[in-house]
């Protein structure tokens, strides 16, 4: 005989259904009615775990307070019943930490979730509660790629906010020292590309800003070329407006993904009308066992003036790297000034850069599979156990004169083994059950914390715990390539300027 399941359900004891499903074409009324027989049927006298009437037979078993009741055929096979009651019975407090009513009501979407993983159409699955605690949880490459780039998103948009809201502040000063309405921004010439693989200005560098009429809107709608989320996607403004209208909530991430650069430094809070970023980004991959496979660090200096008169200035360059950078200034500077007194000037003197736009000058990039440039490094060693693995894991820093902050390591754990069991730890960790992902964290690392361990156990084989990435930010840069004076063409007269410094990952994987 083969079992027919017409309906499951957690019911109360006077029979009020909690949560039901039913595994074929049945009524609402119909189900409650037969719920609602179930407790006259029973004889408190006897000790059984079925009863049975005219039509169908009750498989119950009690729950504290509660009952987890089959309605099958009565020509179903009663012990193919009583083993697949045993594994919804199983199932209950897997997601209900106390078998009572709210509680029941509170999870019942992921117990229907559950019930429809063990029976298929009215009839059983051959599955384990294991792989009901693995399907159910429903992993997906594609909501974890999906998640990435939406947070990707959200931070570039509220960087953007931020640079436009500064450019229109700074727009509103100069149209109070002229007296005239402040320029609307709409992303024009000398415009960039953010992406560190590659750095345009436009050939319009030494052409004057054109300002435009039209009064300050609420927020920037022209297009920018550096913030582009995609070479086919729409713009970050648009998109945080779409998600704003669907009722999302705007949030900082809370960290890095392995697969999305790490987040940037706050911009600075002061700025002189010339100010200066120097940003680096690594990539860096290592094998396991040991090995550099690849190393790469790109930098930019970027310039952006924000009042005319310190328009034709010169930058000396303070270059004290000494792991064999290659340099690259931009086709409108003086690459000969450069090259003889380390100077970054125009090759018109008597022409100006542009204003309030951020300009690319000066680029740089190292590649290499040179150990010795690693700056941090991490070893991690899982091994094998009588309850699955011990990992043991630790970092040390090798370029003592950085400063790490925000130091996060992901180490994957494998789907559904429930939280790692936590050893020895330096700072703190946090497990992420949805990315199945354990983080290792620590906010500072630098000469005074060089090293750090982290040890835990959980199921699973050594292979599972790679690929391990890592991400930090950093207001030191890698390569020693510094700004160290801004003076005037005309006489050399020294200006007065700010800058900023960040060091951040794009990719840093332990394969």
């Amino acid at each position: 005989m083969i079992s027919v399941l017409l309906a499951a359900a957690v019911c109360t004891k006077a029979g009020k259904a909690i949560v039901s499903r039913q595994f074929v074409e049945m009524t609402r009324t119909r189900v409650e009615g037969l719920l609602a027989a179930f407790p006259k049927l029973m004889n408190t006298g006897k000790q059984h775990t079925f009863v049975e009437t005219e039509s169908v037979r009750y498989v119950y078993q009690p729950l504290e307070k509660l009952y987890m009741v089959l309605v099958t055929t009565k020509n179903s096979n009663i012990l193919e019943d009583l083993e697949t009651l045993r594994l919804f019975s199983r199932v209950i407090p897997e997601y209900c930490r106390v078998l009572e009513e709210g509680e029941v009501s509170d999870h019942c979407f992921d117990l229907i979730f559950a019930f429809d993983e063990i029976v298929a159409l009215g009839y059983r699955e051959n599955v384990n509660l294991a792989q009901i605690r693995t399907f159910t949880e429903m992993d997906s490459h594609e909501e974890k790629v999906f998640r990435a780039v939406r947070e990707t998103q959200e931070r570039e948009a509220k960087a953007e906010m931020r640079r436009k809201a500064k450019e229109l502040q700074q727009a509103r000063r100069d149209a109070d020292r002229s007296g005239k309405k402040s320029p609307g921004f709409s992303g024009g010439f000398g415009s960039m590309s953010s992406s560190s693989n590659a750095t345009i200005i436009t050939d319009t560098l030494m052409e004057p800003e054109k300002p435009k009429a039209s009064p300050v809107p609420a927020r920037a709608s022209g297009p920018s070329k550096a913030l582009k989320l995609s070479a086919r996607g729409k713009e970050v403004d648009d998109f945080v407006d779409k998600l704003k209208s669907e009722g999302q909530v705007i949030m900082p991430s809370s960290g890095k993904r392995p697969s999305e650069a790490s987040k940037a430094l706050p911009p600075p809070v002061n700025t002189e009308s010339v100010h200066l970023r120097c940003e680096e980004k690594i990539s860096l991959t290592c094998g396991r066992d040991g090995g550099l496979q690849n190393l790469e660090v790109l930098g930019m200096i970027t310039l952006r003036v924000a009042d005319d008169k310190n328009g034709r200035i010169r930058l000396t360059i303070n270059n004290g790297d000494k792991k064999g950078v290659q340099l690259q200034t931009h086709p409108n500077v003086d690459k000969k000034l450069f090259t003889t007194d380390s100077v970054l000037g125009l090759k018109n003197p008597d022409k100006s850069f542009p204003l309030n736009n951020d300009v690319g000058v000066l680029k740089w990039r190292l590649q290499t599979t040179d150990e010795t440039f690693i700056p941090l490094t991490i070893n991690c060693w899982p091994s094998e156990s009588a309850t699955g693995c011990d990992v043991n894991i630790e970092y040390e820093l090798q370029e003592e004169a950085l400063e790490l902050n925000d130091v996060v390591i992901s180490i994957p754990i494998p789907s559904g083994v429930g939280a790692p069991v936590i050893g020895d730890l330096d700072g703190e960790y946090r497990h992420d059950s949805r990315r199945n992902v354990l983080e290792w964290c620590l906010p500072v690392v630098d000469v005074n914390n060089k090293t750090g361990s982290l040890e835990f156990s959980v199921a699973g084989q050594p292979n599972d715990f790679f690929p391990v990435n890592v991400s930090f930010v950093s207001k030191g840069n890698y390569c020693d390539i510094t700004v160290a004076k801004v003076s005037q063409v005309d006489g050399e007269v020294p200006v007065r300027f700010s800058s900023e410094t960040s060091f951040l990952v794009d990719k840093y994987e332990i394969l």
